[in-house]
Parts: structure tokens; sequence; C-alpha cells
């Protein structure tokens, strides 16, 4: 199949919901094409790498094979190659520190624990 919109592939391969949110994330920067951000009208080709931010993960995908109409989770899995990070281990979530919600802004001696946790100073 020829060239396809990138906001219109994101979504036929369900890597987003809706082709709307597909459309936003272009807009927002959360959707690169060859490490570059793009608008939604911009076409892709086999072989073009694709990187996707969506609800706090990061999609690095291969496109193998064009497609413009969504289908199946298993048919739109054989339309790219997943070169996506491993996400972390439990281990290491639960051991992160973690605020209330609604617990306002950290103290100062609370941002100082949390740059060093961070590696910043």
């Amino acid at each position: 199949m020829a060239s396809v919109r990138i906001d219109a592939w994101v979504w036929a391969v369900r890597l987003m919901k809706t082709r709307s949110a597909a459309a936003e994330a272009c807009k927002a920067g959360h959707v690169k094409l060859n490490g570059v951000a793009v608008k939604p009208s911009q076409s892709i080709v086999p072989g073009d790498r694709v990187r996707v931010w969506v609800d706090h993960k990061q999609w690095d995908v291969e496109v193998v094979e064009t497609i413009n109409k969504r289908v199946g989770a298993p048919i739109a899995r054989t339309c790219y190659i997943d070169h996506s990070p491993p996400p972390p281990p439990k281990e290491i979530l639960m051991s992160m520190p973690r605020r209330d919600r609604g617990a306002g802004r950290p103290t100062k001696r609370e941002r100082r624990e949390i740059d060093r946790l961070m590696g910043r100073t």
C-alpha cells in the first residue's frame, strides 16, 4: 500500500483510541517520525520509525505495513515491529516516593530529598 497519514496509521494499529486523539497528540508533539515531531498529515511509508507518548508509556515502533482502516488487535500487531523499552520492574515503581493527592507543594526539605533520589545533587 502507498503512504498513509501518520494520525490515521497510529489510530489504525491501535496505539491511540481515537483518530482525533492521534491528531491532537501529533499537534502536541507526542508523535515523532524518525525522531522529528510531525503534523497529523505527515505521510509514512514502511521502514519509518514512529515514537508515540500515550498514557505515560512510550511506544517505539517500526512501520512494516501501512493501513488506514482500523483492524483487529492481532492484525494490527503485524503492521509494526515493537522496539519499545520494557516497563520498569514493579519493585522500582513501588519503591518510588509518592505524595498524597492534594498535599500541596513539597517543602524545601522534601525537595532536597527528591533531588537526592533523582541524582540531581
